[in-house]
């Protein structure tokens, strides 16, 4: 997600290499300023950047350490803005958000990770089809809510959004929901059509926030956009969709001092767990190479049951992990979101995030494949994989379409995966992976 400007903001810390030496800092602040405009950072943020981190820098001392902190803390002022951060509930439910955004941007579908990330944490949520303008709008979150198990409100026989808004509003407060999410039209430009409808959906149901979504990927214009919409009908926050699909990644930088609101949330990925809460000092970690432990902490809560993770402990540390909890555990791990995403938040493998653009886990060739052999076991042999002798073998090679050699290899791979689970699980594996994320963090910003 950040490789681009993680890459850049280190290569402006390595050109300090001595203390005091003001020829290296100019090149350090020349190579963050080429490596911001290029990633289209908006050409005022960086000036007001680079004059502040040079002063500070001079100040405490030129070296790479005062360099870097005066970075830091300038990037995280950058990214904040006045009003709330991730995601804040009504003191009186249900908390009501209308999501608004240009067609395009990605707004259904972010309205539906929203809904995914707050039921996740717990709260009941219900959306509401008030998009009639975008054929097929409505088609789309039935299908989507559908598949996630989200409730939706819709009713395609009623043509006028704010009473549809309204019918959802009343059946929120009946059914006692937490949240009720709004996703309204979008038109392919800002008109005074679109903002009418808006205006008239938010006088309709009052509602407590009002999210912009905003296409990452239209660079300099999403600020633009998110500031006309906050101008006319007033927005607390920006969700900023397609982020992973901007190779510059600059748009991040500039939109909370530009439009004066908070960046709430960030899409990362084309699935549904690919949405975090846009936390400044987080994201700053991030841009440094530094990791963020803190969000995927948060993010393996949110899925994790404490009782189902001890019983699993324990069945490891007996070495009796079977190809049942293997499948349980491929589903959690789906909940979480892309891998890019979470190997991006581990200390000093933001690097390798980058070359996981195109790996989906889960739909690769490799793990239909495992999936096709589980699936052609009986259920005592997914129980008890010691059973499974050369016969059981080419039966399940025959029945899931692969090679001998195929199930053999998948097999030693997972006697293999279990044995290490089982040295880490015990106290000297757990403080052998302590070592090892530490070793991690080291090897970020600065080497």
């Amino acid at each position: 997600m950040f490789e681009v400007l993680t890459d850049s903001f280190r290569s402006a810390v390595n050109k300090i290499r001595f203390a005091d030496d003001e020829k290296s800092l100019k090149k350090a602040l020349e190579t963050l300023k080429k490596s911001l405009l290029k990633a289209d950072v908006h050409h005022k943020v960086v000036k007001d950047l680079l004059a502040v981190v040079e002063k500070e820098t001079k100040q405490n001392g030129i070296g790479q350490l005062n360099f870097l902190k005066a970075l830091k803390d300038n990037l995280n002022e950058i990214l904040t803005a006045p009003g709330n951060q991730g995601f804040v509930f009504a003191s009186k439910p249900p908390t009501k958000v209308l999501m608004a955004g240009l067609q395009g941007s990605g707004k259904t579908t972010t309205t539906v990770k929203l809904a995914n990330y707050l039921k996740l944490r717990h709260k009941k949520v219900l959306v509401a089809a008030c998009d009639l303008q975008r054929l097929a709008a409505v088609e789309q979150l039935k299908q989507l809510c559908s598949a996630n198990d989200i409730d939706l409100y819709a009713d395609e026989e009623e043509k006028n959004p704010l009473k549809i808004a309204k019918a959802a509003l009343k059946k929120a407060e009946d059914g006692l929901y937490d949240v009720l999410l709004v996703d309204t039209a979008g038109r392919l430009a800002i008109d005074a059509e679109l903002m009418d409808e808006l205006e008239g959906v938010k006088k309709t149901i009052a509602p407590h926030e009002v999210f912009y979504v905003a296409d990452s990927l239209t660079g300099q214009d999403a600020i633009r956009s998110a500031a006309s919409f906050h101008e006319k009908i007033g927005i607390t926050g920006v969700v900023l969709s397609k982020y992973d699909g901007d190779s510059k990644g600059g748009v991040a930088l500039g939109i909370a001092q530009q439009v004066n609101v908070p960046l709430r949330f960030i899409g990362l990925g084309e699935k549904v767990a690919d949405l975090e809460a846009f936390v400044p000092d987080r994201i700053v970690n991030r841009l440094m190479g530094e990791g963020d432990l803190e969000t995927l902490a948060e993010k393996t809560a949110t899925i994790i049951d404490e009782k189902k993770a001890k019983a699993i402990t324990k069945k490891i540390k007996k070495g009796e992990f079977n190809f049942n909890d293997f499948l349980e555990q491929m589903e959690q791990m789906k909940k979480l979101g892309s891998m890019k995403s979470i190997i991006g938040m581990i200390p000093g493998l933001s690097q390798m995030a980058g070359k996981l653009k195109d790996v989906d886990l889960e739909n690769s060739a490799e793990m239909k494949k495992i999936k096709a052999m589980i699936s052609s076991m009986t259920k005592k042999e997914r129980e008890e994989p010691s059973l499974l002798n050369n016969t059981r073998k080419r039966r399940i090679a025959e029945g899931a379409g692969l090679s001998n050699v195929e199930v053999n290899r998948f097999l030693k791979q997972f006697k293999n995966a279990s044995k290490m689970a089982k040295q880490f699980s015990g106290k000297k594996g757990m403080q052998d992976l302590q070592n090892l994320m530490a070793q991690a963090k080291q090897s970020g910003i600065p080497r």
